[in-house]
């Protein structure tokens, strides 16, 4: 599994690093690109490849913790990394995974707590709509975990009551991150900061 997830580390962040904005999308992509699970933006869909290595293990439990971090960049557009696990979501059911063989659980550390505030606190500090929330709920009504470092949400001078009911508060990353590992979960680094 430590392989598949370096692999797919790489994969994608060959994909966020490939020098094209959110709004780009070249022909070449558009006229191929599949959305099996979620397609609330276009950048969270998937190309299909044939005759792919390592594909669906029925004995396998796809159960996937993802590292996410950085800073708030765009508080008009959806965060990266919010897009980067609907994409591995997508991914996995591209890849054959059933629904029900995925566990997927977010970590949200760091500036990018600024991306799960709720929409009143949102609005009051950007000025526009959280763009993350809607987004975190059709990822959550797919079964994936939203959890938020506490350490991170006191630093950035955060309120506890202005963190979204979407995204449940924990006492830092790294215990969450040992916590899921002790559960059987594989890391996966979505951030690019």
């Amino acid at each position: 599994m430590k392989l598949f997830s370096l692999i797919l580390s790489a994969a994608i962040l060959l994909v966020v690093n490939s020098g094209y904005a959110q709004d780009e999308m070249p022909a070449h992509i558009k006229d191929h690109i599949t959305y099996p699970a979620l397609d609330f933006h276009e950048w969270v869909g998937v190309m299909p490849i044939k005759d792919a290595a390592m594909r669906y293990n029925p004995e396998l439990d796809y159960k996937v913790a993802l590292d996410l971090y950085g800073k708030m960049n765009d508080s008009t557009q959806i965060h990266a990394v919010i897009l980067e696990v609907a994409r591995t979501y997508n991914l996995l059911r591209a890849n054959g995974v059933p629904a029900e063989k995925i566990q997927m659980a977010a970590v949200i550390h760091g500036g990018i707590v600024r991306a799960i505030l709720k929409e009143e606190q949102f609005q009051k500090d950007y000025k526009v709509p959280n763009p993350n929330l809607a987004a975190i709920k059709a990822l959550e009504d797919l079964g994936v975990k939203f959890y938020v470092c506490g350490q991170s949400v006191v630093f950035n001078n955060i309120s506890e009551e202005s963190i979204s009911p979407l995204v449940k508060l924990t006492i830092s990353a790294k215990t969450t991150f040992i916590s899921l590992d002790q559960m059987g979960f594989s890391y996966l680094n979505l951030s690019n900061d």
